[in-house]
């Protein structure tokens, strides 16, 4: 039985995976979920997220319905105590930086110091560089998120929530992440590293979602 099969028989469908965008405020959390869930940017809009709010997802891997709950966190720091609660069942977390700001790629290294300590120890961690498309004000390196990320063992990307550039990517490979994890198939070549970051490109309209 080849990978895919093993998947398809082992795999619960039924499953809701818990998965939180985390990071400081203004990185673009709340328009990464707004772009996946809706397809769309629209600028100005938000003011900082006060608590947390969540969206329901259904994705398509390998004809497996992956169902995602994402739920998108207030970054600032009177809302911590409250994000360390829902660390605890999170099956996924995608750590947002922004690209044009350094103090949110510094801060890095704190959230994740955070997650080991507090979520679970087989959960998903994705680092996502955000705003990718202000190449003028780029003050992190896709050389340093690729570091940090591979000094943690974690998936790297960058995204641009305006342009759709990679979210959609994002969010499947996490999905193909979970349902590797809970069939606890091996890592297969195409999930390294250097395979999973992209050069950028135009956004796609893409496929998998229902």
């Amino acid at each position: 039985m080849d990978q895919i099969s093993a998947a398809r028989v082992a795999y619960n469908q039924d499953l809701t995976h818990k998965t939180i965008l985390v990071g400081d405020s203004g990185v673009g959390k709340t328009s990464l979920l707004v772009q996946f869930d809706q397809g769309k940017f629209i600028p100005g809009s938000f003011s900082a997220t006060v608590g947390i709010g969540f969206t329901n997802k259904v994705l398509t891997v390998d004809e497996l319905k992956v169902r995602l709950q994402i739920w998108d966190t207030a970054g600032q720091e009177r809302f911590r105590s409250v994000t360390h609660a829902y660390y605890r069942d999170a099956q996924a977390l995608l750590l947002l930086y922004d690209i044009t700001s350094k103090s949110s790629f510094d801060n890095t290294r704190a959230w994740l110091t955070e997650i080991h300590e507090y979520a679970q120890d087989d959960v998903v961690i994705m680092l996502l560089g955000n705003k990718s498309d202000m190449a003028s004000g780029r003050v992190i390196r896709r050389e340093d998120g690729e570091k940090l990320a591979r000094e943690y063992g974690v998936i790297f990307l960058e995204t641009s929530a305006k342009t759709g550039l990679n979210v959609d990517d994002a969010f499947m490979t996490v999905a193909k992440e979970l349902v590797r994890r809970s069939v606890q198939l091996p890592i297969e070549p195409r999930f390294q590293l250097h395979d999973v970051m992209e050069p950028e490109k135009e956004p796609s309209g893409c496929c998998g979602f229902s």
